[in-house]
């Protein structure tokens, strides 16, 4: 039935009606609050590039912590800025790291909230590339074998690196398998440290399976593993890379991170995570990649996450400072399109501001 009869707007004529009728909802419990932890105690320093966003001590991590179980987020999400970095990423997956001491003290202090550990080596590694890096003498495939680039020291399981990248290079390799001996070192630090949902983001072939060959041989086989199957190369990261000083010292990270025109290979990373045991799966950038959201929703019945990085969030930031645009409003209406797109965990640094809104 058509106009006249048909009138869409008499559901639009005030927000009781605009609410009873409303497809896309926000709770609390779909965010996730992404926090950067720093050496020392008592630090709170504000990144220049995210106005409202903190490197943080652990003390003041644990008060991040019990503020988000008090608002009713989903869970917080750790990332790490060791002490010092070295060429094998000693500082990811030590018994003493950095986000390892941060959530022994989170499950003291606030036992009941959900910890999502970041599992990736380019905070950790001199050079800043997000696996082991070596020279590219020789023609070479992405998996070259382990022996060629780290060791492990059976004496004390310490891993040395031979081969090690100089400073800087004209050509080199991220070296895929020799890697994954890494992640899968960190996530069972991680999980044995108290974190609940290991989230690896490196974007190796493989890493999944390996994560999760290394949890269960630890025991740990009720850790999920929330996998980034999704992750571009993106030009919205440069905030994130000054919050986390991960940025690479030479290169770039487009031989790992995908190719941002490509939807198909998204489906295809997302299908071989599920395959080698992820139990939930996430898109990241969100906003410019909402379309692989919906694809992702339409496609796979795993729970779905999306990350609006901090790109996204400085752009708002930016735009709502200068007076160009209406900053709440912007910020609700970029969450609810994420979620809408089909995504039911967004990880946002606006987590804590719009569950206060929604309650």
């Amino acid at each position: 039935m058509a106009f006249p009869a048909t009138r869409l707007r008499r559901l639009r004529q005030n927000e009781q009606l605009r609410s009873l009728v409303r497809e896309t909802r926000l709770s609390p419990e779909n965010f996730v609050y992404p926090l950067f932890v720093c050496p020392g105690e008592g630090v709170r320093k504000e990144i220049g590039s995210m106005p409202g966003v903190f490197n943080l001590s652990v003390d003041e991590v644990v008060k991040e912590a019990r503020e988000a179980e008090s608002l009713g987020l989903g869970g917080i999400m750790l990332f790490g800025l060791p002490e010092k970095k070295d060429e094998v990423a000693t500082g990811a997956w030590a018994d003493d790291g950095i986000v390892q001491r941060a959530a022994r003290a989170i499950k003291r202090e606030v036992s009941k909230q959900t910890v999502i550990g970041d599992v990736c080596l380019c905070e950790y590694m001199s050079h800043g590339h997000c696996g082991v890096v070596e020279a590219a003498q020789r023609p070479q495939s992405l998996g070259a074998p382990a022996r060629n680039s780290v060791i492990a020291a059976k004496a004390d399981e310490k891993l040395k690196a031979i081969d090690v990248a100089p400073a800087k290079l004209t050509e080199y390799e991220i070296v895929n398998d020799a890697t994954l001996e890494i992640l899968a070192k960190t996530s069972v630090s991680l999980a044995r440290a108290g974190v609940d949902v290991i989230a690896p983001s490196d974007m190796m072939d493989g890493r999944v399976a390996a994560i999760r060959k290394g949890l269960d041989a630890a025991g740990l086989i009720n850790t999920p593993i929330l996998s980034y199957a999704a992750k571009f190369a993106s030009g919205f990261y440069g905030p994130f890379r000054e919050a986390a000083d991960s940025a690479p010292q030479f290169g770039d990270r487009r031989s790992y991170q995908m190719d941002g025109a490509n939807l198909r290979e998204a489906m295809r990373e997302i299908e071989l995570d599920i395959e080698e045991g992820a139990d939930m799966i996430m898109v990241k950038p969100a906003m410019p990649y909402l379309d692989v959201i919906a694809a992702t929703r339409e496609r796979f019945d795993l729970p779905l996450a999306a990350y609006q990085v901090s790109g996204e969030y400085a752009m708002i930031e930016a735009a709502a400072r200068n007076g160009w645009i209406e900053r709440e409003r912007v910020m609700m209406e970029s969450l609810v399109s994420i979620r809408r797109a089909g995504a039911g965990t967004i990880f946002t640094y606006y987590a804590k501001e719009a569950a206060r809104l929604l309650s």
